[in-house]
């Protein structure tokens, strides 16, 4: 669509600004067919067709350029004329990453609007999506919103933040070390408070929602005190608090989490600077070869100031209603990464014992045989699955379910399209966000049976941004094709027998 005045004057926008007649929503004239928003920072134009309208590239934020490098968010400037909104917001800085591509921009704090095209005859619940990609890649603009906004009558915000070495830095002394990405969130969700009913979605019913590292985050700004007040529901997709990754010795795993600290002690000697001074002066380019180094966020600071394990487990979060989900087969995608090859299963026992010990290598044997097909990555993937993912999943349903109410679900499509390009692995079945592809319009192919399931995840989904019940509560329900069920996670991912070792 082309861009509402190109070159407005300022009598022009001025004139513009006056024949704002606004809806119940606070949004479009009535001459532009809704293209045309006014933000508190300015004015926005849009691309609206019959069924929905979408707005990209809004800054929520300054640029973090420069002084502002590695500086909590800072206030983004108002602007004259209108804004050209027809365009996503760019990639954050990041190299590329399974197929994703990379990206040298540092401004990159901005986020995208999609709404369904018709006013609203009361302010619609309003859903904000945090990526996931490792907290090293991604973007907001990856994720077309339009089926969650269109047949659930919500307002779906998308949303950027710093990532790798830009936004989970530290280093003594600097203020906001470790968590700048996660302050970034925070930004974009106060923007939200700001915004909410000019694009026509009610700032008191918004449901924060990611994937991944999204997940995370989500998790994360459930334990965040200045997180207060932001949102009033919360869906952690494959992300759980507990989440764990092997350690440096056999048997040895640890959370996801880490103290200022050592973020602070891990940011000193970077690229061979001696000073901040320095580090600020580098370009995009110089900073992305240590990218991937500072890849999670850190606790004991003023946005996280505990792990946000022990606030889930001492009820130290925010106590709004969560739905707790993961996919039946998390870790074939990992798995298939530790090993592009192959594994003969004889020499499958020894695998089990590098990652889950000696002492356990043969009880996890037990649990988990071979099946036979000479290739022991599927066995080492659900085991993996189960000890590592699943069963903190579960955990945290449990958990947080004892100060609010949750919700839990596992996505289980066995034959879900592929996205990412991997190599050959005996089956991916479920993999890790495998499930997005039913929430979002990714371009991947859905037969006829995977559609419906879609249909029925996304009515699930905008249920509980609307009400906080998904339609189910009790139990957690399995999403599959044809197969959409109660399930017993815990007994089917042998939780049982991982809390006795891990």
């Amino acid at each position: 669509m082309r861009v509402l005045g190109a070159v407005v004057s300022k009598t022009l926008t001025a004139v513009i600004a006056a024949a704002m007649v606004f809806s119940v929503a606070g949004a479009a004239s009535a001459d532009d067919g809704g293209a045309v928003v006014r933000t508190d920072k300015g004015l926005v134009s849009g691309t609206v067709t019959s069924t929905y309208r979408t707005f990209g590239n809004i800054p929520f934020a300054a640029p973090p350029v420069g002084a502002n490098r590695w500086r909590d968010p800072q206030p983004a400037a108002a602007w004259q004329g209108v804004r050209d909104a027809t365009k996503p917001a760019p990639y954050c800085a990041q190299n590329s990453q399974l197929g994703q591509p990379s990206s040298q921009i540092e401004d990159c704090l901005y986020l995208n609007v999609t709404t369904p095209a018709k006013d609203p005859h009361r302010p619609r619940p309003v859903m904000v999506w945090i990526h996931g990609g490792g907290f090293t890649a991604g973007a907001a603009s990856e994720y077309d919103a339009r089926w969650l906004a269109t047949k659930n009558d919500v307002v779906v915000v998308t949303v950027n933040y710093r990532l790798g070495v830009f936004g989970f830095f530290g280093y003594p002394g600097l203020p906001g070390s470790g968590v700048f990405g996660l302050a970034d969130q925070q930004a974009a969700l106060k923007w939200v408070q700001r915004n909410a009913r000019a694009f026509g979605g009610d700032a008191r019913n918004v449901t924060v929602f990611g994937e991944s590292a999204g997940g995370l985050s989500v998790c994360a700004q459930l334990a965040s005190p200045r997180a207060a007040g932001l949102f009033a529901k919360a869906i952690i997709q494959s992300g759980p608090c507990g989440l764990t990754t092997p350690g440096t010795r056999p048997g040895e795993f640890t959370g996801v989490w880490r103290p200022r600290v050592d973020a602070e002690k891990q940011g000193v000697g970077t690229l061979g600077c001696a000073d901040l001074a320095c580090l600020r002066a580098q370009p995009v380019d110089k900073l992305l070869t240590v990218h991937d180094l500072f890849n999670w966020p850190a606790y004991d600071t003023a946005v996280l100031p505990i792990d946000p394990v022990v606030a889930q487990r001492t009820g130290r979060m925010h106590h709004v209603p969560t739905m707790v989900g993961s996919t039946h087969d998390e870790m074939t995608l990992f798995a298939a990464l530790f090993y592009p090859q192959p594994i003969p299963e004889p020499g499958y026992r020894a695998q089990l014992a590098q990652f889950f010990g000696e002492n356990n290598a043969d009880k996890v044997l037990a649990r988990y045989p071979v099946n036979g097909n000479n290739d022991a990555r599927d066995e080492m993937a659900t085991a993996w699955t189960d000890g590592l993912w699943s069963c903190p999943t579960q955990r945290a349903r449990e958990e947080l379910g004892r100060h609010a109410r949750v919700s839990g679900y596992e996505f289980a499509d066995a034959d879900a399209p592929m996205i990412f390009p991997l190599p050959p692995f005996p089956d991916y079945k479920a993999y890790h966000a495998s499930e997005l592809m039913s929430l979002f319009d990714m371009g991947a192919p859905l037969d006829a049976r995977q559609r419906e399931l879609s249909d029925y995840m996304i009515a699930a989904w905008g249920r509980f941004a609307r009400t906080g019940d998904p339609g189910w509560r009790s139990e957690v329900r399995s999403l599959a094709p044809g197969a959409i069920r109660g399930t017993d996670f815990a007994r089917d991912h042998q939780c049982a027998f991982w809390s006795s070792i891990l």
